[in-house]
C-alpha cells in the first residue's frame, strides 16, 4: 500500500477547530472621535473574535495586513504574557491568519513581524496558509545599533524578521531605500557650479561602438564655488546646511581610468583648467540611448552629488533599490518613546517603519489591518498618511494608549512622520467593543438562551452576522445575501398567515429565512421559504463560548 506524505508544520490542537460565533460589533460614541464617516475602525476585544466579526463585511477588502503579535520570547512585558507555551502560541497565530487570509484582497499583502524564537515555525505556517509560491521576502530589521560593549551575550542580538507575503499579485512598485549620508562622504564633494556660463561648439565625431555623433562644447564664464572645510568637526552643521543648499550642483572629479578608451579619447582633446561639456548616445549602462551630458573640469571627468544623494526632510540621504536588509540608519527612531504622546515600553515600533511597510504595500484610501495594535503605530501611521485602518486591542490599553494616541493624530499631533508627511490633522475613526455572545446558559436551566444585555436590534444583526447576510434593515427584512435571498427575525410565533404575509413582500425569484423562537408546527412551506428555531438552530452553527486558545 502506497503510503502518502504532507510536508507541513505540526503542534498540540492543531486541527481542534473551533467554528467561532462571529460577533457584532457595538459602536461606543462617548470614544469615537472626529469624523465618524471615514471608514477607520479601533476595536476593543479578542482579536480573533474580532476578526471573524470583520468576515462578512470586509472579506477581500484588506490591501496591508501587519502583524506584529507577541513574540513568545518568555521575558515579562508590562502590557503583555509574553510566555505562551510553544503549541498555544502557534495555535494562536494560525487561527488568526488563516482569517487575515480570507480579509485580503486578490493583490493584498502581509507583513508578519517575528523575532528569531517563533520566524522559523511561522515561516513554514504561512506556507501552508498562503501557499508557499506566495511567499516574498525575509527581511532582516536592525531595530538598533550595538551600544557599547556591556551588552553580554554570544552574539549581540540587534536584529528582529519581517516575513512579507502576498496573497496573490503584488503591488507594482519599485522601492526605494534612504539612508542619511555620512559626513566624511559628501565632503568629498565640496565645490559647486555657480553658473555654467555659455557653451560653444569646438569638435564633432561619431562614436566607434554606435555610430552616434558626440558633441564636445567648451564653456566661458563658467563660476566655480570651493566650500571651505576648515575646522570641518567644528563646523560640521554649518558645512551641511551649505551643502544642502547646493546640492545640485555640488561635484567632484575623478581621473578616467586607462581602460576607459572612449573616455581617453575625449581627455586628450580638452584643455587644462577649462570647462567642458559632452553631449552623446551611451552605447551601454544606465542611459543606454539615451542622450546624454557629461561635464569635465581640468580633464577631470565630473561626478554629481546629486545622482547619489537627495535632500529628504532636511538632510542629505542616499537613495538605492530596497533590499532585505533593513538598517538602523534608514530607519528614524528618534524619540520614538514619546511617539503618539503614549508610553509603551520596549514593545513599541516607529512611525518610519510602518510608513515604509504602508507606502510599499498601498495607495492612499486603501485598507490597512493591524490586530495586534499594541499602542496604535499602525493606526496613526495609516491615518497620517491618508489610508483607513483597522485596529484591534484587546487589551485596557486599547483605551490608555490606542483611543487616546488616534485623538491626538486627529487634532494634529507633530510626532513621528507628522512633518514628513505634511500632517496637521483631520478625519477620525469609531471605536466598537466586542460584544458579548448572543447566546449564553441559562442559570438555573441546562439550556442556551438569548443573552439578556441584547436588544432585539442587536440579535437580528448577530444573527444576520451568523448566517453570512449583510445587515440592512428595509421594510419586514433585516438583510439580505444577495439580490435575491432575504432573512427575516422575529420574536413572535410564526405560522403560515405570518409568512404569507411576509411574501407579499417578495419578488419573483427570490427567497427568504426566518429566524423565530416559536413556530407552528407541520407547516406545508413554499419552496423559497425556510424557517428557522432560535436558539436551537443556531447552536449548530458555531461555538457562543468564550475563546479557548
Amino acid at each position: 500500500m502506497q503510503k502518502k506524505g504532507k510536508l507541513e508544520l505540526t503542534w498540540v490542537g492543531k486541527y481542534d477547530v473551533q467554528e467561532l460565533e462571529p460577533r457584532i460589533l457595538v459602536e461606543d460614541e462617548s470614544k469615537s472621535y472626529g469624523d465618524n464617516d471615514t471608514g477607520c475602525m479601533l476595536i476593543h476585544g479578542d482579536n480573533l473574535l474580532a476578526l471573524r466579526a470583520l468576515e462578512n463585511d470586509f472579506s477581500g477588502k484588506i490591501q496591508c495586513v501587519y502583524v506584529d503579535p507577541p513574540f513568545n520570547t518568555g521575558q515579562a512585558f508590562d502590557f503583555y504574557d509574553d510566555n505562551v507555551e510553544h503549541s498555544i502560541w502557534l495555535n494562536l497565530i494560525h487561527d488568526r491568519l488563516a482569517i487575515m487570509y480570507r480579509l485580503l484582497k486578490k493583490n493584498g499583502v502581509l507583513w508578519m513581524h517575528l523575532d528569531d524564537v517563533e520566524v522559523h515555525y511561522c515561516k513554514v505556517m504561512l506556507d501552508e496558509v498562503f501557499g508557499r509560491q506566495n511567499f516574498v521576502s525575509h527581511i532582516t530589521y536592525e531595530r538598533s545599533a550595538v551600544a557599547g560593549l556591556g551588552q553580554g551575550g554570544y552574539l549581540v542580538n540587534t536584529t528582529e524578521h519581517i516575513l512579507l507575503y502576498k496573497k496573490g499579485i503584488l503591488p507594482e512598485k519599485v522601492n526605494y531605500s534612504y539612508e542619511e549620508v555620512g559626513f566624511n562622504i559628501i565632503k568629498r564633494y565640496n565645490r559647486f557650479v555657480s553658473n555654467f556660463g555659455t557653451r560653444k561648439l569646438i569638435k564633432e565625431f561619431k562614436a566607434k561602438s554606435n555610430g552616434e555623433m558626440v558633441r564636445i562644447y567648451e564653456h566661458s564664464g563658467v563660476d566655480i564655488v570651493t566650500i571651505s572645510l576648515r575646522d570641518a568637526q567644528n563646523r560640521e552643521e554649518e558645512i551641511k546646511q551649505l551643502f544642502a543648499q547646493h546640492i545640485e550642483t555640488l561635484f567632484r572629479g575623478n581621473r578616467v581610468q586607462k581602460e576607459n578608451a572612449f573616455q581617453n579619447d575625449i581627455i586628450t582633446q580638452l584643455d587644462k583648467n577649462k570647462f567642458y561639456s559632452v553631449d552623446y548616445v551611451p552605447s551601454r549602462g544606465k542611459y543606454k540611448d539615451e542622450e546624454t551630458t557629461l561635464y569635465y573640469f581640468n580633464c577631470e571627468l565630473l561626478s554629481w552629488l546629486k545622482d547619489t544623494t537627495t535632500l529628504t526632510e532636511g538632510k542629505m540621504t542616499k537613495s538605492q533599490k530596497m533590499t532585505t536588509l533593513w538598517k538602523h540608519g534608514e530607519i528614524p527612531k528618534a524619540d520614538i518613546a514619546n511617539e503618539g504622546g503614549v508610553y509603551f515600553p520596549r514593545s513599541k515600533k516607529p512611525e518610519q517603519l510602518l510608513r515604509r511597510i504602508i507606502d510599499m504595500s498601498t495607495e492612499p484610501g486603501d485598507y490597512v489591518l493591524d490586530s495586534f495594535l499594541g499602542s496604535g503605530t499602525t493606526a496613526a501611521t495609516a491615518h497620517k498618511m491618508g489610508r483607513k485602518w483597522i485596529g484591534i486591542e484587546m487589551g485596557e490599553h486599547a483605551y490608555t494608549h490606542c483611543q487616546i494616541r488616534l485623538c491626538n493624530v486627529v487634532n494634529g499631533e507633530q510626532t513621528g512622520i507628522s512633518k514628513s508627511v505634511n500632517w496637521h490633522g483631520g478625519g477620525g475613526f469609531k471605536f466598537f467593543e466586542l460584544a458579548e455572545p448572543l447566546l449564553v446558559k441559562n442559570p438555573k436551566l441546562p439550556v442556551y438562551q438569548i443573552n439578556p444585555s441584547y436588544t432585539f436590534d442587536m440579535v437580528a444583526e448577530a444573527i444576520c452576522k451568523i448566517e453570512g447576510f449583510t445587515y440592512a434593515p428595509e421594510g419586514e427584512f433585516h438583510g439580505h445575501s444577495s439580490e435575491n435571498r432575504f432573512i427575516h427575525v422575529t420574536m413572535e410565533f410564526v405560522n403560515m398567515k405570518y409568512i404569507q404575509s411576509l411574501m407579499k413582500n417578495l419578488g419573483e425569484h427570490q427567497s427568504l429565512l426566518i429566524y423565530c423562537k416559536r413556530m407552528q408546527s407541520d407547516m406545508n412551506l413554499p419552496v423559497n421559504v425556510e424557517v428557522r428555531r432560535i436558539p436551537k438552530d443556531l447552536l449548530n452553527k458555531c461555538n457562543f463560548e468564550e475563546v479557548q486558545e
